[in-house]
């Protein structure tokens, strides 16, 4: 029988709620995997045990022996098929943004300049399976006898290693102390994750992303991630910078429009040839406005600061977006009165 005839099955995932399709063809491990779902895995032949469930409800079958699972009993997921639309629990699968964050001590693999004021820095975890964050999260660097300084992850979570793009300008204090420690330090302390501006499985809506600056960390968190996934959704980029120079990996975002064909890239840029940088966004909050979207069946996700996200949350909402499909962590961490 051909595979596009055979049945297609949704599998829920208690406590975090997420839900996919899973076809008889496939392991519920690869149909998890497929559309972005953290499921834990080593081996993928049922012998590290890290994606067992329990089955709560339905039919699944044991490819190993063939024999149809009862329910209440435990599974590994890369060793089960569906048979009839099931209801698995599978406590270190997450829903967006409710992972808790754990103190980790990471490696210092590379710090590197990338533009006259922005550094990638790559960071390695020894235990780096006992991880579980989503894309778009970030984490906070602890120094010692200072405040918390935080940083978007700028790397899918099926990286080995986490990436951070850190602006580190003469006159910022805090984060140039940041660079140096990095730089002449072995391991630096870090807690992770934070944020609910995530995603945690593939959007069913097409997806606006926009970022200021080194907010484009978060985007390509995303970005990476939606590629690992078979993802059909359409995505579209706004990255909004005041100067040419600013833009430290234009490159990268051209490359992603030209590699894959649902995104598209829009770099919104100050000192563009007739564009009037106003200081406060506007340049970039109006570009995204007149990109004819259809605010009623679209998913924002904004990355840059207060004044920025809520001016064009604002002027979204007004357009016709709904409130509960514009993310954001600034909402979270400067809430406005």
């Amino acid at each position: 029988m051909d595979n596009r005839q055979l049945p297609s099955w949704q599998v829920g995932i208690e406590p975090s709620g997420i839900r996919y399709t899973a076809g008889a063809a496939a392991d519920l491990l690869s149909a998890a995997a497929s559309v972005g779902i953290a499921v834990p895995f080593a081996c993928k032949n049922g012998v590290c045990e890290l994606c067992e469930a329990r089955l709560l409800s339905g039919s699944a079958l044991n490819t190993r022996n063939q024999q149809t699972i009862p329910i209440g009993a435990r599974l590994m997921m890369c060793r089960t098929a569906a048979l009839d639309h099931l209801e698995l629990e599978i406590s270190a699968v997450m829903a967006a943004g409710k992972n808790p964050p754990r103190k980790f001590q990471a490696n210092v693999v590379d710090v590197r300049a990338i533009s006259h004021d922005v550094y990638r820095v790559e960071l390695q975890l020894p235990r780096r399976r006992e991880l579980s964050f989503h894309a778009g999260q970030y984490l906070a660097v602890n120094l010692p006898d200072a405040e918390p300084c935080y940083f978007s992850i700028a790397s899918s979570p099926s990286e080995p290693h986490i990436e951070l793009h850190i602006q580190a300008s003469p006159d910022w204090v805090s984060a140039q102390k940041v660079i140096d420690a990095l730089t002449s330090g072995e391991t630096v302390n870090i807690e992770l994750p934070y944020g609910k501006a995530c995603l945690a499985c593939m959007p069913e809506k097409p997806l606006l992303l926009i970022a200021a600056g080194t907010g484009f960390a978060q985007m390509k968190s995303l970005v990476d991630y939606l590629r690992g996934t078979s993802c059909s959704q359409t995505v579209k980029l706004f990255w909004g910078v005041r100067r040419q120079e600013d833009m430290y990996l234009r490159s990268m975002a051209s490359q992603w429009e030209q590699d894959w064909p649902e995104f598209t890239f829009q770099p919104v840029v100050g000192d563009d040839e007739d564009n009037d940088w106003s200081g406060h966004h506007d340049q970039l909050v109006r570009a995204v406005l007149d990109s004819g979207a259809d605010w009623n069946n679209v998913e924002v996700h904004v990355s840059g600061s207060p004044a920025m996200v809520y001016t064009l949350m604002d002027a979204l909402l007004e357009a016709g977006l709904p409130a509960d499909r514009f993310f954001s962590d600034v909402l979270e961490y400067a809430p406005r009165n």
